[in-house]
This record gives C-alpha cells, sequence and structure tokens, in this order.
C-alpha cells in the first residue's frame, strides 16, 4: 500500500510542473515528469500491478484518456493517451513517457526485484513506435533528454552486458544485402521472351511429327542464345565485382566508460561513439559534444561540402539535409571531433529507410521488352493464321492430310525469326562491350537499347556534371577591384588576372594581406602528385584546399610562410558564428586572420585594406560590399570574406566579440564546384539528340540554376524548385510545368522517386545518375538507373542497371550514342529475318494456291531460316556508327518494333523477291527441267536474295554500292562462310541426300545470280528517291 502512496504522491507533484525521484520503490523509473491531464489515467493503469505487468504511459496534455495493454509473458504494457487529433497525439513535445516495471501487488523495492533491463525497455519504445508510426524526432530533443529515452550515459555508454542484449534484440546493424542471383536463374531468365515461347511450341510439334533433326536444330539455336546472355551477364557482375572497394568499417564507442574500437555491425541503439575527422559514421546518432565537427553527407543528403555540426535542438519537421544536430549513417567525418549517442541501427536508419524504398521501387519493362511482347504477339497471330490458311487450302486441293500438316507447320516455323534471338543478344553484349571500352559497365544486357531510347537524362550535378572540387574564380579587394583566377582543380598552376594584366600577390599591396589570410587561417593540405596519383590532392575541406591553391597561384610559398609565422592560437569555425579565427607571429602578439560569411566578417571590422591605405568601414562601403557579393553570387559563387587584425591576442575563450571593431577588411574570396570542361559539349551534343538533360542537385537551387544556365541545360524561361516547394505540388501542377523545370534542388529520395515517375507518366524513357545512398530508389525505378563507379556508394551501383566508371557525364552521353547504335543495328536485323520469312512464306502460298508442287523442302526452309540466315544476322550487329544517331530523335515508346518506313523497305524487298525467286521457279519448270533441279536452284535463289538483302539492310539511305564490307569485317566474313556452307549443301552427296538436292550446273549458277540482283537494284532505287525528299526536307544525312 505504501509503494501506491508514494507512486500517487509523485504524480501530484508531477501534474503541477515539478519533478519526482523516486529512488527506492521504482527500480526502473528514474524520474517522472508528468502534465495533469494524465492523473487519472495513471491511477487506472497502476491497477493492472497486481496482474504483475509491466507499465507504460505515454502522456497527452489534456483530453479523456485511452488505454492500451498488451501482455507478454505476464507483463502488459499499457499505453495511455488523450483524445486528440493523431497529427498532434504525434507531436510529443507536450508529452513524456514513464516506464515502470511492476511486480506482484506493488512496485518492486531497490533490492527486492530484479530490475527491468534496457534491453526490455528498448522493446517497448520499439513497440510504441510501431504503433503511433511517428518516428522520434530525435533532432528535436536536447542531448540530455535523448540519453534517457535510449537510457545510456554519455561518460560511459552502455556496458558490454547491455550492448550485448540490444544487439540480440536488434539485430546487427547492416542493411539487407541485394538477393545474389545464382547462375541457373541467369540462365533461366534468358527464356522470358516471346519469340522463345514460339520457338519452343515450333520445336515440340516438329518432334511430335517425328521430325526430331528440325526440333534439334530450333533447340540448339535457343540454347545457344541463353548461353550468350548468361555469359554476358556474368561477365558484368564481375566487372561490378572489380569495382567494389569493400572493408569492414570499424567504429570508437565507450562501452562501460572505457573506449574500445568494434565492428559498425555491432553498434546499438544508446552506444556512444566518439568522432574524429576521417572517421566514417556507422549509424545514425544525436550528437552530444561537437568541437568545429563538419561531416561530408553527399552521399545521403547530395549536399556537395561538408556540413558544420551543431548540439542545438531543431523544429521537428527539420528537413535532412539541415539536420545539424545528427550524423548519419553512410557519411563521415571530414573535421573537427565529436561525440554522439547511437539512435537507430540498420533498416531503422535514413539509409535503411531508403533501402525500403530501393527495395519497393519497380524495375520498369524496358522499350525493347515492351516491343518484343507486342511482336510477339503479332507473330502469333500471323502463325496460326496461316496455319490453318495453309490446311484449308489443301483440303481444299485434296492434298494427303499427312503432306499438308508438314506444310503448313513449315509454313508457320517460316513466320517465326529464329535467328532474332541469338542477334539480338549479340547485339545487346556487343553494344555492352563497347560500352565498357567507353566507360560504362552495363549490368544488364536489357539496359544497353533502353539507354539509347532514352528522352530524358536526370542527372546528379556534383562530381557528375562538375569535377567534384572547390576552386577560386574570383576575388574582389576593398579598392573596387575585382580579380579573375585560372587554372583548374587543386594545382597551383593558374594566374591572377585584372582586365588584360596578370598581377602578382607578392607585389600587389592590397590583394598578399589576403592570401596571407587565407593560407594561414586554413586546416587543410594539398598533396603533390605522385606515383600513385599525377593529380594535386585536398586533405581537409575542399573549401580550404582550394584557397590554399588560391596562395600558391598568387607566388606565395606556402611553407616558408608558415615557419615565418607560425599558428600561436585558434578559435575553430564555428556554424552558429560562421568564423574562425587564427593567430600568427613569433610571439605572444602577432597577426590574428578572420575568414566567413561576409555579412559577419564586415560586423567585426572597423576599416578595409586599399592598397597601403586603409578606409573606414561606412554605409557606402557596406553597400560596395553587398553589390560585389550579389554580382559573385549571380555566378554561382560561394563566398568567404576575410579580415586581419594587424597586431593582436587572440583569446581563445573570448570568441570572436573581441574582435569588433578591431578587425581590418581585406576582400571576398569567390569559388565553386567548376563543371567538367567537357559537360557542355555532351550537353549540347543531348539537345540535337532530342534529349532533354535535367539536373537534380542537392544544393540550393540558386547555385544550381547558375551551373545549369552555364552547361546549358537551364535555358532562358526555364525554373528551379526545391524540395519543399515540389512537395507543394499537385501531380496535375507538376506534370504541367514539368516541360519547364530544368533544376531539382534539395529534394529528398521520395521526391526523387516523383520525378522519375512524372517524366515516365509523359511516356518519356529516363534515365537517373546517382552517386549517393539517396539517388538508389530513384536509380531503381527509372527506365535507366546510372551509378557513378568512383564516387558511387554501394548501394547506389546495387541499384543500376550501368555503372559509369569515370563519373563523367560525357560518358554518359556517349553511352546513349552506342545504345542508338545497338537499337539501330537491331532493325537492320529485323528487317533483314521479317523479309526472309515473308519471302519463304508468300513463295509458299503463292505455289500452293496456283497447285504448283512445294518450291522448298521443310529443312531447306530451316537450313535458310538458321543457317543461311544465322551466319548474316550475327554479323549484322556488328555494323559501325553511321555518323548520325545523335542526331535524330529519341526511339518513342510508343514507335512499334517494325516501323512505318520500315515497312515501306519490306514491301519494296519482298515484293522483288518473291517476284525473283517464284518468277523463276514457274519459269524453270516451264521448261521441263527436272523437279529436283527446280527445287534446288529456287532454293539457292531464295539464299542469294538474302544475301544482297543483307547489303540493303545496312543502311536506311546509303547505297549499298559506296557503303565498303570491309568496314565490316564480320559481314564480310559471314558471307563468305554462307557461301561455302551452301557450295557443300549443292555439291556433296551426303549433304544432297539429308537436304533433297542436286548439283547445279555453272551457268544455272550464273543465271541465279543475275536475277536475285533485282533484290539490290530495287532498293537502290528506293533509296535513291528517299534520299532526294530527304534533302528536299533538309534533313541532314
Amino acid at each position: 500500500m505504501n509503494d501506491y502512496l508514494a507512486l500517487a504522491g509523485g504524480v501530484v507533484l508531477a501534474g503541477i510542473g515539478g519533478e519526482l525521484f523516486l529512488r527506492g520503490r521504482l527500480g526502473l523509473a528514474r524520474w517522472l515528469r508528468v502534465s495533469p491531464g494524465i492523473i487519472g489515467a495513471t491511477v487506472s493503469a497502476f491497477a493492472t500491478s497486481a496482474l504483475g505487468l509491466s507499465v507504460g504511459i505515454s502522456s497527452a496534455a489534456a483530453g479523456r484518456p485511452k488505454i492500451w495493454a498488451a501482455g507478454k509473458r505476464g507483463d502488459a504494457v499499457t499505453r495511455v493517451e488523450c483524445d486528440r487529433p493523431r497529427s498532434q497525439r504525434q507531436q510529443r513535445s507536450r508529452g513524456v513517457w514513464i516506464l515502470l516495471r511492476l511486480r506482484g501487488c506493488g512496485a518492486a523495492a531497490g533490492g527486492d526485484r530484479p530490475r527491468a533491463s534496457q534491453s526490455e525497455w528498448m522493446q517497448f519504445m520499439a513497440k510504441e513506435n510501431e504503433m503511433t508510426g511517428a518516428p522520434n524526432p530525435w533532432h528535436a530533443l536536447a542531448g540530455a533528454d535523448v540519453l534517457l529515452r535510449v537510457q545510456s550515459d554519455a561518460a560511459r555508454g552502455l556496458t558490454r552486458d547491455e550492448a550485448a542484449r540490444r544487439l540480440a534484440a536488434h539485430g546487427p546493424n547492416t542493411l539487407p544485402e541485394a538477393e545474389h542471383r545464382p547462375l541457373w536463374r541467369v540462365f533461366a531468365r534468358q527464356f522470358a521472351s516471346p519469340l522463345i515461347y514460339i520457338l519452343f511450341a515450333a520445336a515440340v510439334i516438329a518432334f511430335a511429327m517425328g521430325h526430331r533433326g528440325d526440333a534439334l536444330v530450333i533447340l540448339i539455336v535457343v540454347f545457344l542464345n541463353a548461353v550468350i546472355g548468361t555469359f554476358q551477364e556474368g561477365r558484368a557482375e564481375r566487372s561490378m565485382e572489380a569495382l567494389r572497394r569493400l572493408s569492414a568499417l570499424q567504429v570508437r564507442v565507450l562501452r562501460g566508460g572505457t573506449e574500445a574500437v568494434i565492428a559498425a555491425r555491432d553498434l546499438v541503439p544508446g552506444d556512444v561513439v566518439l568522432l574524429a575527422a576521417g572517421d566514417a559514421v556507422g549509424a545514425d546518432a544525436r550528437l552530444l559534444e561537437a568541437a568545429a565537427l563538419e561531416a561530408a553527407e553527399a552521399a545521403l543528403t547530395g549536399e556537395s561540402l561538408p556540413v558544420a555540426k551543431h548540439l542545438e535542438s531543431l523544429p521537428a519537421d527539420t528537413s535532412l539535409a539541415d539536420r545539424r544536430n545528427m550524423v548519419y549513417s553512410g557519411t563521415h567525418v571530414a573535421a573537427g571531433r565529436g561525440r554522439a549517442v547511437v539512435v537507430a541501427t540498420g533498416l531503422a536508419t535514413e539509409v535503411g529507410k531508403i533501402a525500403k524504398l530501393t527495395a519497393a521501387a519497380a524495375d520498369p519493362k524496358t522499350p525493347l521488352e515492351l516491343r518484343l511482347q507486342q511482336f510477339g504477339r503479332y507473330l502469333v497471330v500471323a502463325s496460326i493464321g496461316i496455319f490453318f490458311v495453309v490446311v484449308a487450302v489443301g483440303l481444299l486441293r485434296g492434298l494427303p492430310f499427312l503432306e499438308i500438316l508438314m506444310v503448313a507447320i513449315s509454313q508457320m516455323v517460316s513466320m517465326v525469326p529464329e535467328g532474332l534471338p541469338v542477334a539480338m543478344t549479340i547485339a545487346l553484349a556487343v553494344g555492352m562491350q563497347r560500352m565498357a571500352g567507353r566507360g560504362a559497365i552495363v549490368r544488364r544486357l536489357s539496359a544497353v537499347e533502353t539507354l539509347g531510347s532514352t528522352s530524358v537524362i536526370c542527372s546528379d550535378k556534383t562530381g557528375t556534371l562538375t569535377k567534384n572540387e572547390m576552386t577560386v574564380t574570383a576575388l574582389w579587394l576593398p579598392d573596387g577591384r575585382q580579380i579573375e583566377v585560372t587554372g583548374a582543380g587543386y594545382s597551383p598552376a593558374g594566374r591572377l588576372r585584372e582586365g588584360e594584366r596578370e598581377i602578382s600577390g607578392a607585389t600587389d599591396a592590397a590583394l598578399r594581406p589576403l592570401l596571407e589570410a587565407v593560407a594561414l587561417c586554413n586546416d587543410a593540405q594539398l598533396v603533390r602528385p605522385d606515383d600513385s596519383d599525377p593529380r594535386w590532392r585536398a586533405l581537409g575541406d575542399p573549401t580550404e584546399a582550394a584557397l590554399l591553391t588560391l596562395a600558391g597561384k598568387g607566388g606565395l610559398e606556402l611553407e616558408p610562410l608558415r615557419q615565418s609565422l607560425p599558428r600561436r592560437a585558434e578559435i575553430p569555425f564555428d556554424s552558429t558564428a560562421k568564423l574562425m579565427a587564427t593567430q600568427h607571429g613569433p610571439g605572444p602578439r602577432g597577426r590574428v586572420f578572420l575568414k566567413g560569411a561576409p555579412e559577419m566578417v564586415l560586423e567585426l571590422c572597423s576599416d578595409a585594406r586599399r592598397g597601403e591605405q586603409r578606409a573606414p568601414v561606412d554605409a557606402a562601403f557596406r553597400r560596395a560590399v553587398e553589390a560585389a557579393a550579389e554580382a559573385l553570387g549571380a555566378r554561382a559563387l560561394r563566398l568567404l570574406a576575410v579580415a586581419e587584425v594587424a597586431d593582436g591576442v587572440l583569446d581563445e575563450k573570448a570568441g570572436f566579440a573581441q574582435f569588433k571593431g578591431r578587425a581590418t577588411f581585406l576582400g571576398l574570396v569567390g569559388q565553386m564546384d567548376p563543371p567538367r570542361e567537357e559537360v557542355k559539349a555532351a550537353v549540347a551534343e543531348c539537345r540535337a539528340a532530342g534529349i532533354r538533360p535535367v539536373m537534380v542537385t542537392g544544393d540550393h537551387k540558386i547555385t544550381g540554376l547558375a551551373i545549369a544556365r552555364t552547361l546549358g541545360i537551364a535555358r532562358d524561361g526555364d525554373l528551379a524548385v526545391d524540395g519543399r516547394e515540389l512537395e507543394q505540388m499537385t501531380e496535375l501542377e507538376l506534370r504541367a510545368k514539368l516541360d519547364r523545370i530544368s533544376v531539382f534542388a534539395r529534394v529528398h529520395p521520395a521526391q526523387k522517386l516523383r520525378i522519375v515517375a512524372a517524366f515516365q507518366s509523359q511516356q518519356l524513357v529516363v534515365a537517373m545518375t546517382g552517386d549517393g545512398v539517396n539517388d538508389a530508389p530513384a536509380l531503381a525505378s527509372a527506365d535507366v538507373g546510372v551509378a557513378m563507379g568512383i564516387t558511387g556508394t554501394e548501394v547506389a551501383k546495387g541499384a543500376a542497371k550501368i555503372v559509369i566508371t569515370d563519373d563523367n557525364f560525357a560518358t554518359i552521353v556517349n553511352a546513349v550514342a552506342e545504345g542508338r547504335l545497338v537499337y539501330r543495328n537491331l532493325k537492320k536485323v529485323i528487317l533483314f529475318l521479317f523479309a526472309t520469312s515473308i519471302d519463304e512464306v508468300i513463295v509458299l502460298l503463292l505455289a500452293l494456291f496456283c497447285s504448283y508442287p512445294l518450291p522448298l523442302a521443310a529443312v531447306q526452309i530451316l537450313w535458310i531460316n538458321i543457317v543461311t540466315e544465322g551466319v548474316l544476322t550475327v554479323n549484322l550487329v556488328m555494323e559501325a556508327a553511321e555518323g548520325d544517331e545523335m542526331r535524330r530523335p529519341p526511339i518513342a515508346t510508343t514507335e512499334p518494333l517494325v516501323d512505318r518506313t520500315m515497312w515501306q523497305r519490306l514491301l519494296v524487298m519482298v515484293t522483288a523477291s518473291v517476284a525473283a525467286v517464284f518468277g523463276y521457279f514457274v519459269w524453270r519448270l516451264g521448261q521441263g527441267a527436272p523437279f529436283d533441279l527446280v527445287r534446288t536452284e529456287t532454293f539457292t535463289l531464295l539464299a542469294v536474295c538474302q544475301w544482297f538483302n543483307v547489303l540493303n539492310c545496312r543502311s536506311e539511305l546509303k547505297s549499298a554500292l559506296n557503303f565498303s564490307l570491309f568496314k565490316n569485317h564480320w559481314l564480310l566474313g559471314g558471307l563468305v562462310l554462307g557461301n561455302l556452307l551452301h557450295f557443300l549443301v549443292i555439291y556433296t552427296a551426303p549433304m544432297n541426300r539429308i537436304f533433297h538436292t542436286v548439283p547445279i550446273p555453272l551457268a544455272d549458277v550464273f543465271l541465279i545470280g543475275a536475277v536475285a540482283s533485282l533484290v539490290l537494284w530495287a532498293e537502290e532505287i528506293r533509296k535513291f528517291f528517299a534520299r532526294r525528299r530527304a534533302r528536299t526536307e533538309g534533313t541532314r544525312q
């Protein structure tokens, strides 16, 4: 009874705003802070203690309480909340938590009963979060409140036993790995095609009719196609393995007050981690200490520069990129040091949430897959139709049923282009190899063609469009001069120019103090080129490294300068004050340099350096600085201001206020992550190809828009939209503005998915590039996800279909050109195969309708379809680019596999071929030639027509007579091989018996060649008129 009296008294005191510390009878609950609205609910909840229940009460400000209880092994968790809207209940800033472990008829005394373990408490917390559906607003809580909620100690961390219990409860701090596809699954997937299904059906029918040889040939073709596809996709996966630079991540934590180094996978909520420059962050954590701490979060948020961290609580709705009191898994510490308590691991981290989005993202069918599905349906209908037509006509003519059935089957097989699956696989594989040679590793064969169909490229900015390195490009001095800085990267090879005049920092009285300031008030280092890397490299903050490069370009020797003016004291960069200060000199007094945000530096200055003179910082000067800052900012430059106290002492504890009114303004420094030199030309090439480039960046939209305009991505009148604006748009508003939006800035992963879906809803094929974890869901849902091979995270690479090895936008454009070449060559193959199939069908139908004997045996049809076509189609896909691939519009998703132009070409080639073959067949029969000879000559004539047809198919407009065969050695070899194989079929006795052929007289061979050339001349006439029409319309050929 005393237990209940003590508890009731505590609740009443808490209800009027006090804090009650129950040190004896309530073992787990150290203190309670309860508002008046839950007093009645608390009493009701404690009535369950007689049953031995664990009680958890979530308080609210007012209203009638609801009680929820769930028992587990004799315990119950009771949750009490008020009748308020859910949106208000989720804002717990006015609510608190009570956790009591009760046993028997009263609260457990300190030593009387076992204390509830922290793991049980964490399980309760997880259950509560799952019920409310609201994430813990860790960034909205003070550090002490976070420690309370995760039951940890900032000075000691967790004990080893408690960490082990939590690890057992929560599992390892890892993300589910992408399922490894076994070889048999990759192999099985190669059969998922309508054309393959039709070939299987044809093989089954042929086998059932006793034609085991025909069935075997078809099955060999299908199997060969699967083997090629499996080999190529397996090779792509091995290339991906070679790109991976995996290592077991280690982190420093406090365990029982002792520092320990553990694997990041063993982190649990409540662990206190120690952070220093260069450390990777192993889990999401709330900062408890931060000394000049900066984190590189580009992989998660897209922010290209390190983010300064602080400890202050933030509003609950603060966006991920602006949560400066948190550090996140997948990022790393760029500068400073800190201490943080882990609040989320595994799938509960921000990276984990993105992984869930990625897993849920749909993998859209490629345009080629969709076209093949449609093409396959048409073939099925046509094949079945022809089958029944042939059977019906044969029965009407009174032919034997078995004979007519075999003819019908051979006709149906004729409609199936057996060589297409193999040719398509080889075309994609060749495209994959060509792309790999140009820096693009393709992880899925069908993505080769899809990239060629791309109509929109959504590209990340940092590292893809830009160099991912900061460079100072402009200075502004207090005397009004603006100085342009040349050079690229971190190499000091560059010049400072004022107009056309080159100037030196060593001799310019106004410029030298600024260069000395940026060189000394600096924590970065530059690494000279060596055998391992021929480039200058930065260690530390890229912004500060760029300042060292500036000093070198200005003519300063860094090491002698540092030796003559050693650092004596410093105030590290403060994200709130936006300033940094250092003192230099041999004695206790010396030169104090300051750098930071222009408005903050200007507030400390009383005068400005103008050469050897000084001028007061008055209203006119402030306006001049503001105008200069606005002009440089319009160029997308990040600005720093620099100042100096000529003779001073830096008191590290006094802060920056000690310099107010004492500093001399030295100037403004403007720097940027410059665009890659080749990107502007690549963007122009995209425009010419009808591809729309769009920037998706983690930077601010003003910076993104300026870079986009520089590169030609954004044009006059184009818009930039940030994440907040996008969130407020309806789908209709977004689609209405989509044509004018060239820059999406500050967007989170779910919004990237929305952007991709918006473009896809307009029947556009979208390629999305990215390197960060935050890009993975959009990479997975885009038609072609393109990940960066150098800076890309493993999560991004796993979600993408293509990986760019040099992180260069221009490489993507090159890959698009290769993809277009693959699609063009595929259409050449389809034209060739379809022409052959239609030739055979029409010739056989004409003979059937006109009561002639069948001009071709079933085995001869298979020979043409598999051997004659096969040795040519697999080499036709090796055709080189014609040069105009990137001057044509993208292939529309609605465009059929056989388009209008192809039907026109088919009409010409099929008409000429059928006229030649059937006319020759009828003429030779009329001459009274032996039927076996006539059928052999007809068989040969059809084969030679296909040899001419393959020359026709090499180009839509260019004459075959001007298109050198030596440009495609593979095709030349295929023609030679085809002639040799056909020679064997005609002139060797064993092959004569198998294929029902007889030797042909030499004179007839020349006649057959002349007749077959009709196919070539007919297409040449069509090309002539097509070229003339194209010139009239002004189309570039």
